[in-house]
């Protein structure tokens, strides 16, 4: 009996690493086994870089905010201290953003907290 291959399966699972790898450099775009690699380490950063994107927004934000409350001559984490025993529920996001766009309204809570 003739040995049995699915060359359709494998052809397409081939093409679907070598359509991910589409606009690599050199062979890393045309010869699968230098491109599977690639795509595999390529997913590899994805998935790492998806978390730390969460990490660095937070530190950007903390950024901001110390940024914005050093001018009524406060530090970051007295403003957050005191933030939160008056119960201002607002998230780092949202005062970085009125640190950065909207000052007046950022004053009126850095008044309200001090």
């Amino acid at each position: 009996m003739p040995r049995s291959v699915n060359a359709v399966a494998s052809r397409k699972r081939r093409k679907k690493i070598l359509k991910q790898a589409k606009g690599y450099f050199g062979r890393r775009k045309n010869v699968y086994t230098v491109a599977k690699n690639a795509v595999e380490k390529g997913l590899k950063y994805a998935y790492r870089d998806r978390r730390n994107k969460k990490r660095s927004f937070r530190a950007l934000w903390i950024q901001r905010i110390n940024a914005g409350v050093r001018e009524y001559d406060m530090s970051y984490s007295e403003f957050m201290g005191k933030i939160n025993k008056k119960g201002i529920n607002l998230n780092r996001k949202v005062l970085a953003d009125l640190a950065m766009n909207h000052p007046k309204a950022f004053e009126a809570i850095v008044k309200e907290v001090k």
